[in-house]
């Protein structure tokens, strides 16, 4: 086996980020934040995947920057997957914020939430699509041949195919480990707002969120009807 390839594998069992004492200040003040705040707040952060030592590209890091959100809130939001209380496929969201959950939906697919809200609450943003920025060959070895740069991290599905995330992420501090999220230096400022997509429970609340400069948001941006600039 190779320097290089041990190297990788030791980066990738290891997966740790220290953050700095001012980007952790920040973090914390972005997940104090309500719910739909958090889901605005995190619109242009890179989200940030090492591959595992268990898999061929291990060591890799695969980067999207977040074009798209969905917010779910706590307590009132009857679409929320911590509307009826806790479980076990769901305890990551009442947990503390920051932290990844991630559940399989329709046989079919993964999606990765961040945790929000303080613990025992349960509320959580869905990362609906992301702008491919580093690891671009990675993402495409696990899409189907000929997807476009853009629509590789398009939908929640296809993002955690394009970056293999699955359960064994679900509880994930987000803040460093092998899926962590990266806020942005300065939030999007043209960020729009609309019915989320996808559930049938309070659809028309307008709590999805999306870059509409980005060409990687869901085909639905036609949906989109509300301006939502500066977290308003």
């Amino acid at each position: 086996m190779s320097t290089n390839n041990n190297r990788a594998i030791e980066v990738a069992r290891k997966g740790l980020t220290v953050l700095s004492e001012s980007e952790m200040a920040e973090w914390e003040r972005v997940f104090a934040l309500p719910t739909a705040a958090v889901a605005q707040a995190i619109i242009g952060a890179s989200l940030c995947r090492i591959v595992p030592a268990n898999e061929s590209d291990a060591g890799q890091e695969i980067v999207g920057r977040i074009v798209e959100t969905e917010a779910y809130l706590p307590l009132v939001d009857p679409a929320c997957h911590g509307y009826r209380g806790p479980t076990p496929r769901n305890a990551a969201i009442f947990g503390r914020p920051g932290f990844a959950y991630v559940y399989f939906v329709y046989g079919n697919h993964y999606c990765v939430n961040v945790s929000t809200e303080r613990a025992g609450i349960g509320g959580a943003v869905l990362i609906r699509a992301l702008e491919p920025v580093r690891g671009i060959d990675a993402m495409r070895r696990r899409r189907p041949p000929g997807t476009p740069d853009a629509a590789l991290a398009c939908g929640p599905g296809n993002l955690c195919r394009a970056l293999g995330i699955d359960r064994s992420c679900d509880g994930t501090d987000m803040r460093s480990g092998l899926l962590r999220i990266v806020l942005p230096a300065a939030q999007v400022r043209n960020i729009e707002a609309g019915p989320r997509i996808g559930i049938r429970a309070a659809a028309e609340w307008p709590l999805r969120f999306i870059d509409p400069s980005s060409a990687s948001i869901s085909p639905f941006r036609r949906r989109a009807s509300v301006s939502a600039k500066n977290g308003r």
